[in-house]
């Protein structure tokens, strides 16, 4: 099924610093046996407890909770699920969460059973409590409270996927591939990743030390102060020679028109000898939303297809409008290991429609997409629902292949290398001095 730009896929990526992803909203679905899944996990639950009673707490979860999200995944994941081995991964996520059950209250070993059954699906299929799922909501409006890190699970902690512009993270140096070992000397490599985002949160002002590990020197503490992290989803500039450069850092709502708003900007400000070419800067951007990364994408195409995505289901091709405000200028676009998701649907877009020219490094390589559902009584998941796939038909795992590569030089910290190199094609692709190709691949 083909859809225009104009319908609205909301959701997004990541949560609470999770890496961001282009997700999308779901819906709730009945389900015949949820009774019969609730009773199973109730029997789990005694059985675990062995006669012992827990601690009472009526406040939250309850098995049919865990019969929401259960009958959830067995009809939307990504992939065919195995219904023995949902209920053996959520039996095992209660004794790893508590070893001892007679601490843990039945509404704590069900969220406990939810957070087993999610972690054994992927990286990005994460169970959220209510007040998770309203941190999420604020992240996708474009404030949210914290470091202002993009993350995600790994071995030794939490992996940083890119720090986000102009926040504490990004100010004090953290870097694309840091791994959070520790945060207040807490380790962080087998706290379910939902305790270790709360852990990372606090009120602004305050200050946290955490651990990093980074390849070629030895780990080091960080202290940095949290701050309310207010997502600029757009920054532009006039550059020498009629290039209007724009630099989007998270595919927040509103990304598109905030886009559109300075490709205008721009137009003005060029003057009389007009704009010539467009920069558009997604370097370390980890995405977001699906529906704004088409409408960015669609800001520089004339109709046809920006992206696919393929669900256990079904499939769905996504179209950019034909109004193009680009106005058919040039475009280079500028990715590296930290621009992911959403940001990976408009570099593809425009490489593989031969609209322009992606260089500097291979993207992250992030080509699923996360549907959340949420919880009638609050909460819900963040579940990976489908793939998707660039106009060339090809998925983004694995990354997108820059057609120039370019590295920033770290021995010259005050001079961006690759935006030099973008500056130096923007212009000679506007004077005709090189030529686009099929795959953005330039000729004199």
């Amino acid at each position: 099924m083909r859809m225009k730009r104009g319908t609205k896929l909301l959701l997004a990526a990541g949560f609470a610093g999770v890496v961001a992803v282009a997700c999308v909203v779901g819906a709730g679905i009945p389900s015949p046996d949820a009774r019969d899944t609730a009773a199973n996990l109730d029997q789990a639950i005694s059985a675990y407890r062995g006669g012992r009673v827990g601690p009472v707490d009526p406040h939250r979860a309850d098995s049919r909770l865990f019969a929401q999200a259960y009958q959830r995944v067995r009809y939307a994941y990504v992939r065919p699920t195995d219904d023995a081995e949902l209920m053996k991964s959520a039996e095992e996520g209660m004794r790893e969460s508590f070893p001892d059950p007679a601490v843990a209250s039945d509404s704590d070993l069900v969220e406990a059973a939810i957070n087993g059954m999610m972690h054994s699906l992927d990286d990005y299929s994460v169970y959220m409590d209510k007040s998770a799922f309203e941190k999420l909501n604020q992240e996708i409006n474009g404030a949210f409270g914290g470091l202002g890190i993009e993350i995600k699970k790994d071995p030794k902690g939490l992996a940083v996927i890119s720090p986000i512009d102009g926040t504490p993270a990004m100010r004090a140096g953290v870097l694309t591939g840091d791994v959070l070992t520790h945060a207040d000397g807490v380790a962080l490599a087998d706290m379910p990743l939902r305790d270790s985002v709360e852990l990372l949160r606090g009120p602004p002002g305050s200050v946290i030390t955490v651990t990093i590990a980074r390849e070629g020197r030895e780990a080091f503490d960080l202290p940095l102060t949290r701050e309310v992290i207010r997502i600029e989803r757009v920054r532009y500039r006039m550059e020498a020679d009629g290039i209007g450069y724009m630099r989007i850092t998270h595919f927040v709502r509103d990304t598109g028109s905030a886009v559109r708003r300075a490709m205008s900007d721009l137009k003005q400000k060029a003057g009389p000898d007009g704009l010539k070419a467009y920069i558009v800067d997604l370097r370390s951007n980890p995405g977001g939303l699906l529906d704004e990364s088409i409408d960015v994408a669609g800001a520089f195409l004339s109709g046809g297809l920006v992206v696919s995505t393929r669900s256990r289901t079904d499939s769905q091709e996504f179209d950019a409008d034909y109004a193009d405000p680009s106005d058919g200028l040039p475009v280079v676009v500028l990715i590296n290991k930290g621009s992911a998701s959403a940001s990976e649907i408009v570099a593809g877009a425009i490489k593989y429609r031969d609209r322009g020219l992606v260089i500097g490094e291979r993207s992250y390589g992030k080509g699923s997409v996360q549907t959340t559902y949420e919880f009638s009584g609050g909460g819900g998941l963040k579940l990976t629902t489908a793939l998707y796939y660039t106009p060339s038909g090809k998925s983004v795992d694995g990354g997108i292949e820059p057609s120039v590569a370019i590295l920033d030089d770290p021995e010259t910290p005050d001079v961006d290398e690759a935006l030099v190199k973008a500056l130096s094609l923007a212009k000679d692709l506007s004077t005709g001095a090189l030529t686009l190709a099929p795959s953005g691949v330039v000729q004199n």
